[in-house]
């Protein structure tokens, strides 16, 4: 599986169902903590809840926000 261009991460290959931590996906989108709760709640990344509590972000929903950014800068 590939990243949209600008999210290579060199040595690391998701799996399918995969997430991230909330600071790695801010990392990963080049935006804030915060910015990442936001879209969180406006819908724009879907997340789950750990068996200890803590919220991750599916990396498909990481990618699926990049690629829409990507689009809309480019219109």
């Amino acid at each position: 599986m590939a990243f949209p261009e600008g999210l290579q991460i060199p040595g690391f290959e998701p799996r399918i169902g995969r997430s991230v931590s909330l600071d790695h996906a801010a990392q990963m989108l080049g935006v804030s903590r915060r910015t990442i709760y936001n879209r969180i709640r406006d819908g724009r990344l879907q997340t789950i809840r750990t068996l200890g509590g803590s919220q991750r972000v599916l990396l498909d929903s990481v990618q699926d926000d990049s690629a829409a950014a990507a689009a809309q800068a480019r219109s």
